[in-house]
């Protein structure tokens, strides 16, 4: 991992891609509280706990930023990108995106009785997940695609925030934007007030993210890449849409994550954060890269707090990137000894 010098030209960036969306998520707002440049406290990332994860990631941020130093990367170059299921918000029991389109398909199934001969289709209806779970991630985009399919681009975002705005997490009763990290959210604020530009890449649905990251987390849409499903333009009573179609058109993890990071962003990210085995080719392409660089893989430990799994769960398997973390200098934010809180309801 490189090091590098104080960031020379945030004023515009910070304004453009930090603050003035952040100011509009109750969650990012609690965690400007504590950014150094608004006078509020001296700590930038108080859920951290002291530990080597969070002086890694504050000596990687001041080399970086550092003027003449020798690990110094140019504010357009500081870009960071995060996976979203695991490591921005919660992915258990099931990725939420998932839950949403399984509700959808429940209240037009008597529309489709082609979904009773899919046997993910079928089970997702009943109200069990398992299957999806254990099938592939373009198993679970095509149930996603196949729950939405017709309806305009407008007309979804509207219902994912009208579902988001009444849907209940099933272990802790609360809505699923109240289930973000409040060390992430507070991650995100320390690296944009010091120049960088943070994007979402995960494998979960673009439009779907797209619909409320920017009120949550203060990234606006045209900075979250991720899977995406087919769309077709067409004029619908005398007006120009965008429908989307029960196809898949790209499956943003694993290898695809480096392949949307090159064709949305188009360089090399310094910075890398994900959770899984799905994020690894994330975390190599960012890594291997010249100069300063950081790897981080949450870690879910907290069984107590939230969850505690790695290898053999069906939800974030965490296996080859967990075994090479070390060799590839990527850091381990042990959730249990690392957070001192986890989500924003928790704080003390």
């Amino acid at each position: 991992m490189g090091h590098a010098r104080t960031g020379e030209a945030v004023g515009e960036n910070m304004i453009h891609d930090g603050l003035r969306p952040v100011f509009r998520s109750w969650a990012v707002v609690a965690c400007l509280l504590f950014v150094p440049s608004l006078g509020r406290a001296a700590d930038p990332m108080p859920s951290w706990n002291e530990g080597a994860a969070k002086k890694a990631i504050v000596e990687f941020v001041e080399s970086v930023t550092r003027v003449g130093g020798p690990g110094f990367v140019a504010a357009a170059d500081r870009v960071a990108t995060f996976d979203n299921d695991g490591t921005l918000w919660a992915e258990q029991p099931a990725y939420f995106q998932l839950a949403f389109a399984a509700d959808r398909m429940r209240k037009i199934s008597d529309m489709h009785p082609e979904w009773r001969e899919r046997p993910i289709f079928k089970a997702a209806i009943a109200g069990d997940l398992g299957p999806a779970l254990e099938g592939t991630i373009r198993d679970r985009l095509e149930l996603v695609g196949a729950s939405h399919a017709g309806l305009t681009s407008e007309a979804y975002t509207a219902m994912v925030k009208d579902w988001l705005a009444t849907a209940r997490h099933p272990r802790f009763d609360r809505p699923y934007t109240e289930l973000v990290y409040q060390p992430m959210l507070e991650l995100l604020a320390y690296l944009r007030a010091n120049g960088f530009k943070t994007y979402i890449v995960s494998g979960g649905g673009a439009e779907f993210m797209r619909a409320w990251a920017e009120r949550v987390y203060g990234i606006p849409p045209e900075q979250v890449v991720g899977s995406t499903i087919k769309v077709k333009y067409e004029e619908r009573d005398g007006q120009p849409v965008l429908i989307r179609l029960a196809e898949v058109e790209l499956i943003d993890d694993r290898a695809g994550k480096a392949e949307g990071i090159h064709r949305a962003i188009g360089k090399r990210p310094i910075a890398a954060f994900g959770n899984s085995d799905g994020d690894y080719e994330m975390l190599r392409w960012t890594t291997a890269g010249r100069g300063s660089r950081l790897g981080l893989i949450v870690h879910h430990t907290d069984a107590a707090r939230e969850w505690a799994y790695d290898r053999k769960s069906r939800v974030g398997r965490l296996d080859r990137a967990l075994d090479e973390a070390t060799r590839r200098g990527w850091i381990l934010a042990d959730m249990k000894d690392d957070w001192n809180v986890i989500f924003p309801f928790q704080a003390r």
